[in-house]
């Protein structure tokens, strides 16, 4: 009897699943496996917040496929090495695994490939199954990626999709390969109190919830900081949870102007997707040097720190750092805002950023959170480096009322807007009525000492 192997890794569903499909339709029996590999732990993406959430992935997989008959198989270890040990356990003719495109994923395959070619197994990699177009398909000529997101976004609406798939009848799992205990939710310590459920079965209730109920107010809504009007699906959608092909497909069924802006955002994604496939020494490195001499002294370093705790003396800046911590998850918008004000307005380094949001965001993955600190640093793919976004105008526009600054920041809890927005312009007693620290630093002193940096690099 034939047997295949289904390397599950930032795709952790049995819906709209190419390479699970591909394994079932080719094969007698199917080893869905997952390895939890010591070396992510290594480098620094176990965070609470993705163990936690991952942990949900896994026994809601779990789940779906002993409904289908067979099981999820976890395994701990070198991710070659057990695939490799798998493959002869359950004498598999073939392993299959979605593309990735972080130089970890790339290495990970090429590793694979030929491991898997020396034991004379076959081995498949399948597109579009973490993104919705596969890194590298488009091209602008004489490139090897958009630089662009423009450009790249007409082409990307333009070019055809594949159809999901259903879920797979039947799984049949060999009774041979031995599996370890899944990971618990409960298990991980240091989660954030209200981080989301994770898994499958709750992605998809939530993107059929967003399509049928809210989409349509998106487009206009989507900047409300306290309206919550996001579709909040980037967690699923980190962790494959949710099909990225299926998300596009069926909001374009919906159709309308809500349901096209809410499609552009996952352009965004699959556009530093192919981006960090192209150049994965982005991760860390400049995607377009401006020469910056970051602060590192000790004001510096104490300034991080406030940023971090969300103690800057900016209600809009504290208040998004604040529910950062809280849900492990920040709206868009505060995310804009929090790293335009440390790099340009605090002028400290991008990376230090991206870090801090790595240790708490659940949808925190290498393409997304580090391409989109540099495009705010204007050291990435904004065709405005320099522009500083004003966290007082930023908190009036798109928190009018103050809601949302008074749900995050209580201390401030009794002041309306637009004074929730400055705290700071009060005068004796109304001042000393709020325990909230005073402005790191004036706005117009931090823009002129950004520019005057800039221009000097």
């Amino acid at each position: 009897m034939s047997v295949s192997v289904v390397l599950f890794t930032s795709d952790l569903r049995v819906h709209d699943h190419p390479p699970l499909r591909a394994a079932v339709e080719g094969a007698h029996e199917v080893v869905p496996l997952f390895i939890r590999d010591p070396a992510v732990d290594r480098a620094g993406f176990a965070a609470p917040n993705r163990l936690a959430f991952l942990a949900d992935c896994l026994a809601d997989l779990d789940r779906e496929l002993q409904d289908r008959g067979g099981r999820l198989v976890v395994r701990g270890g070198d991710t070659v090495a057990e695939v490799c040990a798998v493959v002869r356990q359950a004498q598999a003719d073939e392993v299959h695994v979605a593309a990735g495109c972080s130089a970890f994923a790339q290495a990970r395959q090429e590793r694979l490939r030929r491991a898997l070619e020396a034991d004379g197994c076959r081995f498949y990699v399948h597109d579009a199954v973490i993104t919705a177009v596969p890194p590298g398909d488009l091209t602008p000529q004489g490139s090897d990626h958009y630089a662009m997101f423009t450009p790249f976004y007409r082409r990307w609406c333009a070019e055809p999709l594949r159809k999901p798939f259903m879920a797979p009848r039947d799984v049949k799992v060999p009774h041979t390969v031995r599996s370890e205990d899944l990971p618990a939710r409960s298990a991980v310590e240091g989660a954030s109190p209200g981080l989301a459920a994770g898994g499958e079965s709750e992605g998809r209730r939530r993107l059929s919830s967003w399509l049928s109920r809210h989409v349509d107010s998106y487009g206009e809504g989507h900047d409300d900081l306290a309206g919550d009007a996001t579709s909040r699906l980037s967690p699923y959608l980190h962790f494959g949870a949710v099909s990225p092909v299926e998300a596009v497909q069926r909001a374009r069924a919906r159709g309308g102007a809500g349901a096209e802006a809410f499609i552009r955002q996952l352009c965004w994604r699959d556009f530093f997707h192919q981006v960090l496939a192209a150049r994965p020494e982005a991760a860390a490195e400049e995607y377009r040097s401006r020469r910056d001499d970051w602060r590192r002294d000790e004001d510096a370093e104490a300034d991080l720190q406030a940023w971090r705790e969300g103690r800057t003396g900016y209600p809009i800046v504290d208040a998004a750092m604040r529910q950062l911590a809280h849900e492990g998850w920040m709206h868009n918008r505060g995310r804009l805002v929090t790293a335009s004000f440390l790099t340009k307005t605090l002028y400290i380094d991008w990376r230090e950023g991206a870090r801090h949001f790595l240790s708490l965001l659940v949808d925190g993955d290498v393409a997304n959170n580090q391409l989109n600190w540099q495009w705010m640093a204007g050291t990435g793919n904004d065709t405005r480096p320099n522009r500083v976004l004003n966290p007082v105008r930023q908190g009036l526009r798109y928190d009018p009322d103050g809601r949302f600054v008074r749900r995050w920041v209580p201390e401030l809890d009794g002041l309306q807007a637009p004074a929730v927005h400055e705290p700071w312009t009060l005068t004796g007693l109304d001042r000393a009525r709020y325990d909230y620290p005073d402005p790191l630093i004036v706005l117009a002193d931090g823009l002129a000492r950004f520019r005057q940096a800039r221009e000097a690099g």
